[in-house]
């Protein structure tokens, strides 16, 4: 059993990170991967850029493993998030569980997102086509504000 925990600036692989959760004894790969969209609220976004406090969003990504152990029968884990500008279509996140069985593995995916969202020291800037550029903060964050940031 191994848990995976990465950001970083360069591009995420779906194929790599399948690979790190595969097992012969695992009859289930679950993945969720959070892509940039090109639009947001009818603005055309050109990309994101992402910051995070490293030591924190790492160290909190571990609790989130060890909370989908506990509820959870899987066996492997793996948690990347990208760091710096990430462009449309390219992803911001992927999260890959493997299992026995599927209902284990699709659960704790789903769970994992979630608790990322609103949990990891993780901060997203949409940037707009005019230039414009604005912090966003996740409805789902523990220490979200009524109203998001704009630089």
């Amino acid at each position: 059993m191994t848990d995976h925990i990465y950001l970083t600036s360069e591009k995420l692989s779906v194929d790599e990170i399948t690979q790190l959760v595969s097992a012969p004894d695992c009859g289930a790969v679950s993945l969720f991967v959070g892509s940039t969209r090109d639009s947001f609220e009818g603005r055309v976004v050109k990309q994101l850029e992402y910051e995070a406090y490293t030591p924190m969003a790492e160290a909190e990504m571990r609790n989130i493993c060890a909370m989908l152990r506990e509820k959870w029968r899987i066996k492997h884990i793996a948690v990347f998030h990208r760091l710096g500008v990430v462009p449309v279509m390219e992803a911001s996140v992927i999260i890959a569980v493997s299992s026995e069985h599927r209902t284990d593995s699709l659960e704790a995916v789903s769970f994992a997102i979630n608790a990322l969202k609103s949990s990891v020291p993780i901060w997203k800037k949409e940037i707009y086509e005019e230039g414009v550029a604005e912090w966003k903060e996740n409805k789902e964050c523990k220490w979200r504000r009524s109203s998001s940031l704009t630089t």
